[in-house]
C-alpha cells in the first residue's frame, strides 16, 4: 500500500469538506450586507445555526493529518504561512463569538454582532485565500527548513485568490440560501448569484492563465500533448457548470444551483490540484520526500480509519435532521 498517496488523499479529501460546508457557512457572512433586515438575517443565520459549527472538523482533520503523515510539509507551511493563517483563526473564533452573541443581544446591540459577524467571515476567507495563493506560488526551502521570509506570503497572487475566494463562498452561501429559504430573500439570492456566478467564472479563467505564467512545470503539465487533450474535460466542466448553473437560475429551480455550485468549486479545486501533483511544498518537494517513516503512517492510519467514517456519519445525520426549508419566525435556541 502506498501509504503516502492514501495520506495524501485523506488529507485533500478533508480540505474538500471543509471548503464545501463551511464555505457556503462564511459566504452567509460575506452577503450580509446585501440584508439589511433583521428578519431576514435571523432567516439567513437560521440555515446554518444547527450545523455550522461542525463544519471546522474538516479543517482540524486536515492539519491534524498533515502533521501525523508528511510533518516536514507541516513544518515548513506553519512557519511559511503562520500569519496569514494566524489571522484567520483570530477571524473564526471572532465570527463564532458573534454567532451565539447574536441571537442573545438587545436590538440596541444587534448591530455590533452582525458587524463582527460580518467582518469575521470576510477576514477569515480572505485570508484563507492569501494562504492558497501562497501556497500556489511556492514556498522557499533550504535543507528542509523555510528559508523565506515572514511576509513572503502578501503578493498580487496571493491578494487575488483571497478576493477570489471572496467571491466563491459568496455564491455557495447565496446558492445555499436559494435552497433553504422562500420568498423575497430567495429571490433577492436568485439574482445575486447570477451575476456572482459571472465574477467566480471570470475569476477561475484568470487564476488558470496566473498559475501556469507562475511557474513553467504547471504550463508544461496543461498545455502540452498529450496532457492538454488527457486535462480538457476539466475546462470544459467548468463551462458546462457555469452554464446549467444560470439556466438553472433563470428557471428559478431550487436545488441545483447549489449543485452546480459545488461543481464549480470541486473542478477549480482539482484543477489546483493537478498543476502542483504530487508535490505537498510546491514547487518542488513531493508527498513522498516530506513524509513521515511508514510505521507513523500505518499507526495514524488506524485512527483516521475510525474517526473519519464517524465524522461523516454524524454530520449526515444533522443535515438529514435539520433538512427541509426554514421559514421566519422559526428560533434558534
Amino acid at each position: 500500500m502506498d501509504l503516502s498517496l492514501v495520506w495524501a488523499t485523506i488529507i485533500l479529501f478533508g480540505i474538500m469538506m471543509y471548503i464545501i460546508m463551511d464555505g457556503f457557512d462564511l459566504g452567509i457572512g460575506i452577503l450580509y450586507p446585501f440584508f439589511k433586515d433583521k428578519d431576514d438575517r435571523d432567516l439567513m443565520m437560521n440555515t446554518v445555526a444547527p450545523v455550522w459549527d461542525g463544519n471546522e472538523t474538516w479543517l482540524v482533520l486536515g492539519g491534524a493529518g498533515l502533521l501525523a503523515a508528511f510533518p516536514l510539509a507541516y513544518s515548513v507551511i506553519l512557519s511559511a504561512l503562520s500569519l496569514p493563517l494566524l489571522f484567520m483563526l483570530m477571524a473564526l473564533i471572532f465570527r463564532g463569538v458573534a454567532f451565539e452573541f447574536r441571537f442573545k443581544a438587545h436590538d440596541a446591540e444587534r448591530h455590533f454582532w452582525d458587524k463582527a459577524f460580518l467582518c469575521g467571515s470576510i477576514s477569515a476567507t480572505f485570508f484563507q485565500g492569501m494562504t492558497l495563493g501562497a501556497y500556489l506560488q511556492g514556498i522557499h526551502v533550504v535543507n528542509q527548513a523555510y528559508a523565506g521570509g515572514p511576509l513572503d506570503w502578501i503578493s498580487p497572487f496571493s491578494i487575488f485568490t483571497g478576493l477570489g475566494l471572496l467571491v466563491t463562498y459568496a455564491l455557495l452561501g447565496s446558492t445555499w440560501l436559494i435552497f433553504k429559504t422562500t420568498g423575497e430573500l430567495q429571490a433577492v439570492c436568485m439574482r445575486l448569484s447570477q451575476r456572482i456566478s459571472v465574477a467566480l467564472l471570470l475569476i477561475i479563467a484568470v487564476i488558470s492563465l496566473w498559475t501556469p505564467w507562475m511557474d513553467s512545470r504547471i504550463a508544461e503539465r496543461w498545455f502540452t500533448m498529450p496532457n492538454l487533450l488527457w486535462l480538457s474535460p476539466v475546462p470544459l466542466l467548468v463551462i458546462v457548470c457555469f452554464y446549467n448553473l444560470q439556466r438553472a437560475l433563470k428557471n428559478k429551480a431550487e436545488t441545483s444551483p447549489f449543485l452546480y455550485t459545488l461543481g464549480l468549486v470541486l473542478l477549480g479545486y482539482a484543477g489546483l490540484g493537478i498543476s502542483i501533483w504530487p508535490n505537498i511544498i510546491p514547487p518542488q518537494m513531493s508527498i513522498y520526500a516530506a513524509a513521515a517513516p511508514p510505521q507513523s503512517q500505518q499507526f495514524a492510519l488506524i485512527g483516521a480509519v475510525i474517526i473519519i467514517p464517524i465524522i461523516l456519519a454524524y454530520t449526515a445525520w444533522g443535515y438529514y435532521v435539520f433538512r427541509g426549508k426554514v421559514h421566519k419566525g422559526e428560533a434558534y435556541h
